[in-house]
């Protein structure tokens, strides 16, 4: 395992006025409903997403701003709703206003070439203020761009696109779907080769509404003991696991666990560590919100072009005691058994709950709250605008208590992934201490002493 400490690279970029695109042709103006499940409160909130190109010889003369800023207005022709802004609507439930207005798009220039990034592209990225201007009063969840991109030209000819994206309007591959759409326009295409599907009722809540589950995603918690500490520093870091890393940590397992899937083991073993790094309390409730993807539910039926937000966050819950003093394989099965619980049911019973209890319901909280996404599978570095694939494309930082597992190679060529962490500095310190012990195999469990011991180490 490897966790990137590079050296912060600075360099000028010289932006122009940021401007709006707007469809290329005139679009419907209407009112659209969003689903139960976009309305939950885990998505209120603005996602930062980047890709890197390199220099393409065949593409000489073509100017990645324009060629982007061209596709980008007549991608909104198909997708509309994104040109608009997200109203209040009745009981609280936001609605997308299609005014055609269009999305924030920024074009700049940088110093710097790709190379200067390094040979592992992986978050977090210090300059990413630099690689999108964050306009003022541009980032609210209603009233606002529900998009912002910035194109930066690079002196080696190569350039990165930042994308902003409202979380509300679509969930990760509502946003690949986009942007595939955007790489066929700037490739010449004249329409979609998969057309996008609004269709949200389809994920609405029954009528009359109907909680058929315990979510304790959204339980209610004590907002003074949720947060950081008053005094603490966040940082981010991302931890490199390899093959070698991932089968050092199935070797921790019992041997009719060894087949789960590295989202399952890596989750596990990821929630221990962190868990044992912010030193709470041995009673004290924690949850792991497993962000479950809806669209391979067979009995679902979402149709494969549908952008709007299609996750789910079913919720395993146990005590700090419990998660330390009970062996890995313990872990697993509760990761296990949330992902499993990730049903059209489920579905219906989440919508239900967000229309019964509208406001009042509560996100995550920071301290005893994680979260892990897979986007291993969804294949970002595949959108092209005409420079090929992309190097890199994946988040750019982490979202509140959510983690990405993003495909990654290593130095040496291996595939693995890179999981991008965010936790108060000390707490950083000990998470990647306890990491390095379970690639070592020590400690499997925790005795009720080494708790003990833990907890008051931190007094």
């Amino acid at each position: 395992m490897a966790t990137n400490s590079r050296i912060p690279l600075v360099f000028p970029v010289r932006r122009c006025k940021p401007e709006f695109v707007s469809p290329a042709k005139p679009t419907l103006h209407e009112r659209k409903l969003l689903s139960g499940i976009d309305d939950q409160q885990t998505l209120r909130s603005q996602v930062l997403f980047i890709q890197f190109y390199r220099y393409d010889p065949l593409m000489q003369g073509k100017d990645p701003v324009e060629v982007i800023r061209k596709a980008l207005a007549k991608t909104l022709v198909f997708y509309y709703p994104f040109a608009g802004r997200l109203r209040e609507g009745d009981n609280s439930k936001p609605t997308v206003d299609c005014t055609g207005e269009g999305v924030m798009f920024i074009e700049a220039d940088a110093d710097v070439t790709l190379e200067q990034f390094g040979d592992a592209l992986q978050p977090p990225f210090p300059c990413i203020n630099e690689l999108l201007y964050d306009v003022p009063g541009s980032d609210g969840i209603l009233n606002c761009p529900l998009l912002l991109l910035q194109v930066t030209r690079l002196k080696c000819g190569g350039f990165i696109v930042v994308t902003r994206f409202n979380h509300v309007i679509c969930d990760g591959m509502g946003l690949k779907h986009f942007m595939s759409a955007m790489g066929e326009m700037a490739r010449g295409a004249i329409a979609c080769s998969i057309s996008p599907v609004w269709e949200r009722h389809l994920l609405d809540a029954e009528n009359p509404p109907c909680v058929t589950f315990k979510h304790h995603e959204y339980d209610e918690v004590d907002a003074a003991t949720a947060a950081w500490p008053s005094d603490s520093n966040e940082v981010q870091r991302s931890f490199f696991f390899g093959p070698d890393e991932v089968s050092a940590l199935r070797r921790l397992l019992p041997l009719h666990l060894r087949h789960c899937t590295k989202f399952e083991l890596l989750t596990a073993c990821l929630w221990r560590c962190r868990t044992i790094a912010l030193n709470l309390g041995p009673d004290k409730k924690v949850r792991m919100l497993c962000l479950a993807n809806l669209r391979p539910r067979s009995n679902l039926s979402l149709p494969p072009g549908y952008y709007g937000n299609a996750i789910v966050f079913p919720a395993a819950v146990t005590t700090v005691g419990e998660l330390l003093r009970n062996p890995l394989g313990y872990v697993v099965e509760l990761v296990r058994q949330v992902k499993a619980s990730a049903t059209k049911e489920y579905a219906k019973s989440v919508a239900a709950l967000m229309v019964i209890r509208a406001k009042q319901l509560s996100s995550p909280n920071v301290a005893c709250s994680y979260s892990m996404s897979d986007l291993t599978g969804m294949r970002f570095e595949d959108i092209d605008y005409g420079w090929g694939k992309a190097v890199y494309a994946a988040p750019a930082k982490v979202v509140g208590v959510v983690s990405f597992m993003i495909p990654t190679k290593s130095k040496t060529g291996d595939n693995g992934c890179s999981v991008l962490i965010c936790l108060p500095t000390l707490a950083m310190e000990r998470f990647d201490k306890e990491i390095v012990n379970m690639l070592n195999g020590y400690p499997i469990q925790h005795s009720e002493e080494s708790i003990k011991y833990f907890i008051s180490s931190a007094m």
